[in-house]
């Protein structure tokens, strides 16, 4: 009799990007306006690619304080709308993503909880809410998605975002 060693393919994980890559991402994924409609479309192609991954997040998208669009996938909970926002006031606070919030602090060996100095109820430096970025304008609001580990929510904001700008 012969036995057979099987393994399971073993998965890589990606790794985590630096400051510089995530500072590059914030300088490519600029709109050069941001209308209603785009919030739609924007959010609808997120929507598309969490369906596909049978992703179970909540996606978010705010302009100058007003929620343009929202949606909840199968899956998800009332915690994912709450961390929307936690996530969100980082990128309103900061006009960073997040993520790259986060990790700024980590990369001066410290967290965002023990160095902000903001209430973690208020706010959260996990990855995942991404500046809507307008040309010669600045920041004008977030989208955001959670549900995901946050690299996973982040990953999946820049994707659409990338998509979305054809970039």
């Amino acid at each position: 009799m012969t036995h057979r060693s099987e393994s399971a393919p073993k998965v890589t994980p990606e790794p985590t990007p630096t400051v510089e890559e995530l500072e590059a991402q914030e300088r490519r994924l600029v709109f050069r306006r941001f209308t209603h409609d785009d919030a739609w479309a924007l959010g609808s192609l997120l929507v598309e690619l969490a369906r596909e991954r049978q992703a179970p997040v909540a996606i978010d998208i705010h302009r100058a304080g007003q929620q343009l669009f929202h949606a909840a996938l199968p899956g998800s909970t009332p915690d994912n709308d709450a961390w929307i926002a936690r996530k969100r006031r980082v990128v309103e606070r900061y006009g960073s993503a997040s993520y790259l919030v986060g990790a700024r602090f980590r990369a001066k060996g410290t967290t965002f909880e023990e160095s902000s100095r903001l209430d973690p109820d208020t706010y959260a430096a996990h990855g995942g809410s991404f500046p809507v970025i307008v040309a010669d304008v600045g920041v004008i609001g977030a989208v955001t998605v959670s549900g995901l580990p946050q690299l996973q929510d982040h990953r999946l904001v820049v994707e659409a975002l990338e998509r979305f700008l054809d970039l």
